[in-house]
């Protein structure tokens, strides 16, 4: 694949690896906000956090392809998974939903602070009773006058304890299906917002996720993204982006977490050879690469579909479940394979933790296999023949 790639993106992708290895290294335990932001700054001045902005607004202007290009570098190179998942939400969930639906004053307005790594952005959807079934929201936001009145909370949200924008879906039509959501662009310190402690969390510990809290927040009717009602399709907007882009970032990871296992059969040695020659070793790595080439293979085609505007539902859902399943099964036997060793800091069973979670959010894999069985008919009712 990497023999497949312009001169230019080859040139983009070797200095993101390199950036990120020297500029991006593994979080301390405790997390760190001066720390994060600085990380953030840096990252932005290599385009990272504004990378399929187009130029006018700030950003770089890249395809989808071409993004996931720079994301598998930037999981390959950052030792931090979580940081490199944080710059891949804020700029797929946030910034990208703002590209497409945004008023031009509105990209004019929000775009090039985000794009150039001086402000960072959250995407509010999930709540306690609104996991997978996100049509029935229970924030809800009420149009009075010039503002709607926002009331209600959201869970999980990355970003939120360093965000200065949240783009948040609430219910304007309560029971209203698809058109009952309507997306809002909020200001961090906008009167009745609040965020509430950042989540202490198994993986992905270097993303700061939190829960965000509305009382009466008041939102300005000019801070609606789209039109009022068409939230739903924002969200389902941002998704394509998210699934086909944002895994990209567990492929580079995975790769880390490859070569390292291969040198270390080569070096590790016991019964007087190394273990790369027992054959129950040699297969699990071979495995292991059978895993993330064909996850790889998947996520390149979903996003040359999206780049070249052809429908990527189900390739976006394919290659978000071929990761997130590969990753987790590499962890394990990238793990394995070192026996104790695997499982202290720094070593592949970070991989593991922060692949866990990769296959609950951005649409469950259940919820994945869902859609796929629906695009392919199974389970309607075939009409009966003519007699």
């Amino acid at each position: 694949m990497n023999s497949r790639l312009s001169p230019e993106t080859a040139a983009m992708r070797d200095m993101v690896l390199a950036f990120a290895g020297r500029d991006l290294p593994s979080a301390a335990d405790a997390f760190d906000a001066a720390d994060f932001r600085r990380r953030w700054r840096l990252a932005g001045k290599q385009g990272l956090t504004g990378a399929t902005v187009p130029a006018e607004y700030g950003g770089s202007g890249l395809d989808a392809e071409s993004a996931a290009v720079l994301l598998e570098a930037l999981g390959e190179g950052c030792a931090d998974t979580g940081f490199a998942f944080s710059v891949a939400a804020h700029l797929l969930a946030c910034l990208m939903p703002i590209v497409e639906f945004g008023t031009n004053e509105q990209k004019r307005h929000w775009l090039p602070a985000l794009c150039s790594g001086e402000r960072i952005a959250a995407h509010g959807i999930t709540e306690p009773e609104a996991g997978s079934d996100t049509l029935n929201l229970r924030t809800r936001a009420e149009r009075q006058g010039d503002h709607y009145l926002l009331n209600g909370s959201k869970c999980f949200t990355t970003n939120a304890p360093v965000a200065d924008v949240f783009i948040v879906q609430a219910a304007t039509r309560p029971s209203g299906g698809f058109f009952g959501l309507t997306a809002f662009i909020i200001e961090a310190g906008t009167p009745g917002l609040r965020v509430g402690r950042p989540y202490a969390k198994t993986g992905l510990r270097g993303s700061p996720t939190a829960d965000v809290y509305f009382d009466d927040c008041a939102v300005p009717a000019g801070h609606v993204l789209g039109t009022e009602g068409t939230g739903a399709t924002v969200f389902t907007g941002s998704m394509k982006w998210e699934r086909t882009c944002l895994f990209a970032v567990y492929l580079g990871a995975m790769r880390r977490v490859l070569d390292d296992t291969v040198a270390f059969a080569a070096e590790r040695e016991q019964f007087g050879a190394p273990i790369g020659e027992f054959q129950a070793v040699s297969h699990r790595i071979v495995d292991m690469v059978l895993a993330l080439e064909s996850a790889r293979l998947l996520l390149f085609d979903a996003a040359r579909r999206l780049s070249a505007g052809e429908d990527c539902d189900v390739a976006s859902a394919l290659a978000k479940l071929a990761v997130t399943e590969a990753a987790v099964k590499l962890g394990l036997d990238a793990v394995q394979l070192r026996g104790a060793a695997g499982v202290l800091d720094g070593g592949p069973g970070d991989l593991l933790r922060d692949a866990l979670p990769a296959r609950i959010f951005s649409g469950t894999n259940e919820i994945q296999k869902n859609n796929i069985a629906r695009a392919l008919g199974i389970g309607r009712r075939r009409p009966s023949p003519r007699r």
